[in-house]
């Protein structure tokens, strides 16, 4: 059973390697231009067009996937996106996935940098049609994760458990201790009820090259600042900032930003005003809110500034993520790292279903009107099954509506 099921898995992919990169392209691209929302829809994104449409991951994997990234510093839906990249087209196809990804956005905040000094974006209804969208993206996540994940009564627990102490205790190192508890409680309840034949994720980076990847980021972190403090070449200080900044922050890219401000504003590298400017801009944008970055480097040092400091920023995320996972898969095919993931599992769904709540739903539901959008998406997502780019078109056109009522 287990070499039939490896057959169709396979069979499912491209034979030719170029086909297979251009199809993992073309779908994160189209994944760029549509994932609105910030970190925690981007994963109910993913979750629709990869696992839901495309059958390339299965529902574990993806979410132990989900678990790794949540342990790692950086953007945890770009690393998600890299590792589906890497699973299904090797080391180019995680290449192909982060690009596609992010270049949308790239080149959204370049032209913002470039044309506009100040924006009002924000006040615009469409902006918050898009909010609502990603209200309905995050709940339909939930539901779909909490089915297969959270479906029994100690895993439910688990799920509200979590998303309570996450909720309490607003912190990202917050979210890391609750998945390593999680994972502990796991282990005790469910070392013994793992399913035999379940899928291995198939890791095309052998654990040389991966192990040479860890050492890089640490090399980089450590040695970068030492060679600013000898060297203050302004295109070496620009990369040394953005790469620490994407280094230690744990929690999604809403976290980067103060860090972000107090590498470039007290030095004087960019005004808090275009600072803010930016930080308007990035909201109205689709994909990653890292590629910030690019709108920062622009203002400094024009499109070259925004190509390197893009660069600095996404690196460490993709030393992390391919210098984890083969040494991550092999741990999951233990019986009892197995159980623990069922812990782990359980507790992203509570961590997600956190976010759903806070900061999503208290920063975009402020009327009925608003409940009323949002759950007329919600239903468009998951009853009437339409595309979500269909989803944010008419989320869009909602918001429009509303702000000339």
């Amino acid at each position: 059973m287990e070499g039939n099921e490896a057959r169709i898995e396979q069979s499912s992919k491209p034979k030719n390697k170029a086909a297979a990169l251009l199809e993992v392209l073309a779908v994160s691209f189209k994944l760029g231009l549509t994932s609105f929302g910030g970190p925690v829809a981007h994963l109910g994104y993913f979750h629709n067009e990869y696992i839901e449409r495309r059958k390339w991951m299965d529902e574990r994997s993806y979410a132990d996937l989900v678990a790794l990234c949540q342990f790692l510093p950086g953007p945890a839906s770009s690393q998600v996106g890299i590792g589906i990249g890497v699973i299904r087209s090797g080391l180019l196809g995680g290449m192909m996935a982060w690009l596609g990804f992010t270049l949308p956005s790239v080149i959204a905040l370049v032209v913002f940098a470039l044309i506009l000094q100040s924006s009002g974006l924000g006040e615009l209804g469409w902006i918050h049609g898009l909010k609502l969208v990603a209200v309905a993206i995050v709940a339909q996540a939930v539901l779909g994760m909490g089915q297969k994940l959270a479906n029994s009564r100690s895993k439910a627990t688990i799920a509200i458990l979590a998303a309570s102490t996450v909720l309490l205790w607003q912190s990202a190192v917050t979210q890391v201790l609750v998945i390593i508890v999680a994972g502990s409680v796991g282990l005790l309840l469910y070392r013994h009820a793992v399913t035999a034949n379940e899928k291995q994720l198939e890791i095309p980076i052998r654990k040389v090259f991966a192990a040479s990847c860890l050492l890089l980021f640490f090399v980089l972190l450590i040695l970068l600042p030492v060679a600013t403090h000898y060297a203050n070449w302004d295109w070496l200080v620009i990369f040394d900032s953005f790469y620490r900044a994407g280094s230690l922050v744990f929690g999604g890219g809403h976290v980067v930003l103060p860090l972000l401000e107090q590498e470039v504003v007290p030095s004087g590298l960019i005004s808090e005003g275009d600072f803010l400017a930016g930080y308007g801009a990035a909201q109205a944008v689709p994909g990653p809110l890292f590629t910030f970055a690019a709108y920062l480097g622009a203002m400094m040092n024009g499109i070259a500034g925004a190509i390197v400091a893009t660069i600095a920023i996404f690196l460490p995320a993709f030393l992390l993520v391919i210098g984890a996972l083969p040494f991550w898969n092999q741990l999951r095919r233990s019986v009892k790292m197995q159980g623990a993931l069922h812990g782990m599992n359980a507790a992203v769904v509570g961590i997600l279903l956190a976010a759903l709540y806070d900061p999503i739903w208290t920063t975009t539901i402020a009327t009925t009107t608003d409940f009323v959008v949002a759950a007329l998406l919600f239903v468009m997502l998951v009853f009437w099954k339409l595309p979500p780019w269909v989803v944010v078109v008419a989320g869009m056109l909602g918001g429009a509506v509303m702000a000339m009522l």
